[in-house]
């Protein structure tokens, strides 16, 4: 395809190569080939099932180095919560008041979530938000019918009149309410981070933003430090990035030619979570956690949360401090045949890495790579990505995370693998990111650039594909070495819809 000299200066003006645009371009036009699943992760083929005293043994041994090192929360703050309240929006577009009442229009279609909305509406935490802001805009709002209240309850919630929650990050949603105040999972972030994530009552969390959304967060940190602060004892330290804009990916049209806007300029999106992987390189720290910002609990859940973190964190620093006495070994002296056995024996045990070979410089290559422990929990049916065991084009086994948009919905052999799956990742990751001599990995040298996602998507009412970069925890990730560790379901709490906050993990002494 050629490129006009004005693509070529919009492209060089937004921060994109040629080489990447012409990368990209092949991608739409080759396609992006589906994961080959060989088997899925399971205990003992794979996953890790550790047992209660080694679990202490391990959150001991953590706790006697954590002092030392210096360690990050990465938090991934991005998204909008619109998707959460997606179901009251369509509530908005379809109930008219006027019309029908609210009891009758419940019973009209599908409206489960909508009834458990209503019949719950005094356990979350942003009614009393809610409530003032009607008082505010609607003064007459008592001598409505339920209907008429619910329907500006609703309306109050989401729009740009009201508290805007539509358009607000996930992050910025009350989520807690507890006696005296309601907390944000931004807040409940950082007082999680207290009891995991903190060196000298010092802890230091990374968020990516959106830019637009950097002042509410501002103001929210400003608003909750003290009293997050002097419950925990701890001083945070709060930095933020945002999806970086050279990662943007083109969009084409249906036959792979350039998509353009009115002006003929070329179309650029943003590329998903994958692009996050640049402002993970941006961190310099012993350890990072990653956890999504949906993903919190309230407090008195925590300790059960910090214990598995640890566990985790200390199974990292286990097998990090055995890679990096191999690789001194390695790199500084002649090894006997039964040293480079234990070596294999090691990566067979502990890294899943079977088969390995005699070589130095190859064992050297395999051991020398960024290294990630990911927590898995048992499968409840909930949708994501789950560990497996993937094969490459060299025909090497490795662990990976993959999501099922991955895989071919075509290929019944595969499509049976997935039904098999015992477990599934909750983004629960603790990384290792400095190499045996301190020095930091470059971790965009160690990701699958084949893999990605194609998918369809509509601008201004054409249709258009769109090019998502390889998944976080999964393609940007997917020359790591890793570790699966089973973890208890307690810690995937996520809140996809609003009602999921009814559950008992977030609602204080529910």
């Amino acid at each position: 395809m050629n490129l006009t000299k004005q693509d070529i200066i919009f492209f060089k003006n937004y921060g994109l190569t040629l080489e990447k645009v012409y990368r990209q371009l092949e991608a739409f036009s080759l396609g992006i080939p589906f994961v080959e699943v060989a088997t899925t992760a399971t205990i003992g083929n794979g996953i890790e099932a550790i047992s209660e005293e080694n679990q202490k043994k391990l959150i001991a041994f953590y706790d006697s180095k954590k002092s030392n090192l210096e360690i990050v929360k990465f938090v991934p703050a991005s998204g909008a919560a619109t998707r959460m309240f997606q179901f009251l929006f369509e509530f908005l577009e379809d109930y008219n008041p006027e019309e029908l009442g609210l009891n009758k229009y419940l019973k009209t279609g599908n409206h489960q979530q909508l009834s458990k909305f209503v019949n719950s509406i005094k356990d979350f935490a942003f009614l009393n938000a809610v409530r003032k802001k009607i008082r505010e805009n609607y003064p007459d709002f008592k001598h409505g019918t339920k209907g008429v209240r619910t329907h500006l309850l609703v309306k109050t919630m989401l729009e740009k009149k009201g508290l805007n929650f539509g358009n607000l990050p996930k992050g910025l949603i009350p989520f807690h309410k507890y006696t005296k105040y309601a907390t944000t999972a931004f807040e409940e972030h950082l007082y999680e981070a207290a009891f995991y994530a903190s060196v000298n009552n010092n802890a230091y969390l990374h968020f990516t933003f959106s830019k637009k959304h950097v002042p509410y967060f501002k103001e929210e940190f400003e608003a909750v430090k003290k009293r997050v602060s002097k419950k925990t004892k701890t001083e945070f330290h709060i930095s933020y990035s945002f999806q970086k804009k050279e990662t943007d990916t083109i969009a084409v049209n249906i036959d792979n030619s350039l998509f353009r806007n009115s002006k003929n300029e070329c179309l650029l999106r943003p590329s998903g979570h994958g692009a996050l992987l640049e402002n993970l390189n941006d961190i310099d720290a012993d350890i990072i956690f990653i956890k999504n910002i949906d993903n919190v609990v309230t407090e008195e859940y925590v300790e059960q949360i910090t214990h598995y973190k640890k566990v985790l964190a200390g199974k990292l620093l286990w097998v990090q401090e055995k890679v990096f006495s191999y690789l001194k070994l390695l790199t500084d002296h002649d090894l006997s045949i039964e040293k480079i056995n234990e070596i294999k024996l090691f990566l067979w045990n502990e890294l899943n890495i079977k088969n390995a070979p005699d070589n130095k410089t190859l064992l050297i290559d395999i051991l020398n790579r960024p290294l990630r422990i990911c927590g898995v929990v048992k499968n409840t049916g909930a949708p994501g990505g789950g560990p497996f065991w993937v094969k490459n084009e060299k025909g090497e086994m490795r662990l990976q995370i993959v999501e099922l948009s991955q895989i071919d919905p075509n290929n019944e052999h595969h499509q049976s693998i997935v039904n098999e799956a015992t477990h599934f990742n909750p983004v629960d990751l603790v990384c290792g990111i400095r190499d045996f001599r301190g020095n930091k990995f470059d971790l965009t040298k160690f990701t699958d650039p084949n893999s990605g996602i194609i998918s369809e998507k509509s601008k201004n009412g054409k249709t258009l594909k769109a090019l998502e970069l390889p998944g976080l925890w999964n393609g940007a990730m997917a020359n790591w070495n890793t570790v699966f560790v089973e973890v208890s379901l307690i810690t995937f709490n996520p809140v996809k819809t609003v009602n999921d906050l009814l559950s008992k993990e977030h609602r204080p002494n529910a």
